[in-house]
């Protein structure tokens, strides 16, 4: 496989560059997917775009909602016809973000986007655009945990200072482990499985912000100190200006499972990233 990864820089980039040692990498600063370089293409068979805005609240400002888009919807259009142009497969990384949470059950593919923030109506149009590629993957992860910034690493930070923080407790989902979303993309573009989308996340029972938080307590030795849970309202209300997130971010994953993807239990990949974590 011939692969490019654009957003090497991130989370899953990051994942996908140790997954694929043989691919060209490329980060923010050296490709700006928004407005593509001329590249060789046709020495390509695979572009992954790992690459997104991803400041929630950040988006809600004008300066942020443009450079959203740009990035999340611009960006993956233009990615989208260099593909159809090249003959290219596609491979994008999409959010639980485009769904408004509202549903009573996990949501599957094929369910109506209706985001609530600026950032999931970037990332909804940049679904669209690559959905209209043939060759296309599009997946979507939840609460990503990998090399760099992420929730997980904040919490031990507060644990080895012995901080009892405050965490949401009414938003619901599963931690997806980038090493493990890399994964799931080299085994279905090996496997040549069906083009379209694919709901990716850890797998194992759906829990809360603050029930991933004491497991990260835990497992840092510091079950000890208490976290406090609390409403998503609650926890923003002194931050009006802060996006809406969804409630439900659980994602039905059947549909990846049967194409052979490996959904490890998000606690067993907790435990094992915890204990290879240098803070």
């Amino acid at each position: 496989m011939r692969a490019l990864i654009l957003g090497a820089g991130g989370q899953v980039g990051r994942a996908l560059t140790s997954a694929l040692p043989d691919a060209t990498a490329l980060g923010r600063d050296a490709f700006d997917i928004a407005s593509p370089a001329e590249l060789d293409w046709p020495a390509y068979d695979v572009v992954v775009n790992a690459g997104a805005f991803t400041d929630v609240d950040g988006a809600e400002t004008p300066e942020g909602r443009a450079a959203a888009w740009r990035a999340n919807a611009a960006g993956p259009a233009a990615l989208a016809d260099i593909a159809r142009r090249h003959g290219l497969t596609l491979v994008h990384l999409s959010t639980e973000y485009v769904f408004d949470g509202a549903l009573q059950r996990p949501y599957r593919e094929d369910d109506v986007v209706a985001p609530l923030s600026a950032y999931g109506a970037s990332k909804a149009a940049g679904d669209l655009a690559v959905r209209g590629v043939e060759r296309h993957y599009l997946l979507r992860p939840t609460w990503v945990v990998g090399e760099g910034r992420n929730f997980v690493r904040t919490m031990l930070g507060l644990a080895a200072r012995g901080i009892a923080p405050t965490v949401v407790d009414d938003q619901i989902g599963r931690p997806t482990f980038a090493s493990d979303l890399a994964a799931a993309i080299v085994h279905l573009v090996t496997t040549a499985a069906p083009f379209g989308s694919y709901h990716v996340t850890g797998g194992g029972e759906p829990a809360s912000w603050a029930e991933v938080a004491r497991a990260v307590y835990a497992l840092a030795g510091r079950g000890d100190l208490t976290i406090t849970g609390t409403s998503t309202a609650a926890y923003f209300a002194d931050r009006p200006q802060a996006a809406r997130r969804p409630l439900n971010s659980v994602l039905d994953t059947e549909k990846a499972a049967d194409a052979g993807v490996q959904l490890p239990h998000w606690r067993d990949r907790l435990a094992e990233h915890v204990r290879s974590c240098d803070l």
